[in-house]
């Protein structure tokens, strides 16, 4: 097992302080390179978004970890209501509401990372990367230190707001599509009219979304070219796609008015799949998500080739755990979202 980075760092200093110390000091060098080779080039934390949503999501962080307990606590009092109560009990269909879930998923994951953090004595592996799918990129940006949780839970509901207004005013749908490549789809998309890719999921898994009789017309015609599945999802917001444009405008004011801080660490764009570092890119990057794809596949592959070799999914569910393992087949996924998850992996870290 490898001493913690903090520890490696603590002894480092002692040695090369002493005289008498040197040959120690040349030893810990390279542990020392050992060390941020494993703990920090090799990782990064990923965050999911909107459909890892659950009734019961996060009790059992609640009631274990007291600074997980502060996160949710925070998030009640900002927002004014009991959130916690409606992620702990719901009723489903509310906590469904993408004005909800969207807070809901982002006090999930930033109280299962506080979790984590306190489980690991506060020696959890840093990252070199963040990143976040959707509506998870504001939990990057929080856990990455460029956003406030308490600014970013009123980011998140007023996104949430504008999204659900945008849905209202031009309803669309969404699908899912197994089997095709990209370039089919895209073609496909061409052919129906008002439908794009709303997420490149992972290789042949991807998620179209636009007016719902263009989308009707891709999926059967997604069907003709054999795709393996294509499924209309129960959604009535057509995310990431043109039809959010009114949720840009309203969004708009909210994102400029809130205070950004430069990352501590780099962000892989959901829109570019590439490093956000700048507090300017990170507001453009929160506009132009709403009417763009997610790029998670390319992100994936961008921080494996940046040397990542483990990814850390921080927060409810295990789907991007899944998906990075299909894209990453190198690296290693770990699901990070529950208090069993957490145990397991702090044993795993101390074995």
């Amino acid at each position: 097992m490898y001493a913690s980075p903090a520890r490696a760092r603590q002894t480092f200093s002692f040695c090369t302080r002493s005289p008498m110390g040197w040959d120690n000091a040349a030893r810990f060098c390279i542990q020392t390179h050992l060390i941020y080779n494993r703990y920090i080039m090799t990782t990064a934390w990923v965050f999911p978004g909107q459909g890892s949503q659950f009734v019961g999501m996060a009790r059992d962080l609640y009631e274990t970890y007291a600074s997980a307990r502060a996160v949710i606590d925070a998030a009640d009092a900002v927002l004014g209501f009991s959130l916690s109560k409606l992620m702990f009990q719901g009723p489903e269909e509310e906590l469904t509401d993408t004005l909800n879930a969207q807070p809901a998923l982002l006090t999930h994951s930033i109280a299962a990372l506080a979790a984590l953090q306190q489980a690991t004595a506060y020696e959890l592996e840093p990252a070199a990367w963040c990143a976040g799918h959707s509506l998870g990129e504001f939990s990057a940006l929080v856990a990455a230190g460029a956003l406030d949780f308490a600014d970013a839970v009123k980011l998140v509901r007023a996104r949430g707001a504008a999204m659900k207004r945008a849905g209202e005013l031009r309803p669309g749908a969404m699908a899912a599509i197994l089997g095709l490549d990209d370039a089919k789809l895209e073609e496909i998309c061409r052919e129906a009219g008002a439908v794009q890719v709303a997420n490149y999921n992972a290789p042949g898994q991807i998620v179209l979304s636009g007016e719902k009789t263009a989308l009707a017309h891709a999926v059967e015609l997604a069907k003709q070219a054999g795709a393996k599945r294509a499924i209309v999802l129960a959604v009535s917001i057509a995310a990431h796609s043109e039809l959010m444009r009114a949720a840009v405008q309203e969004f708009r004011a909210a994102v400029l008015n809130t205070p950004l801080n430069v990352p501590r660490i780099p962000i892989v764009s959901n829109v570019t799949a590439e490093p956000l570092r700048e507090p300017e890119t990170l507001r453009q990057e929160m506009l132009a998500q709403l009417t763009s794809a997610v790029q998670w596949v390319r992100g994936v592959e961008f921080m494996q080739a940046q040397g990542v070799a483990k990814f850390l999914e921080i927060g409810p569910k295990d789907v991007l755990t899944g998906l990075n393992k299909r894209i990453a087949k190198r690296a290693t996924a770990y699901p990070l979202g529950t208090r069993e998850n957490i145990v397991t992996y702090v044993e795993g870290m101390t074995a």
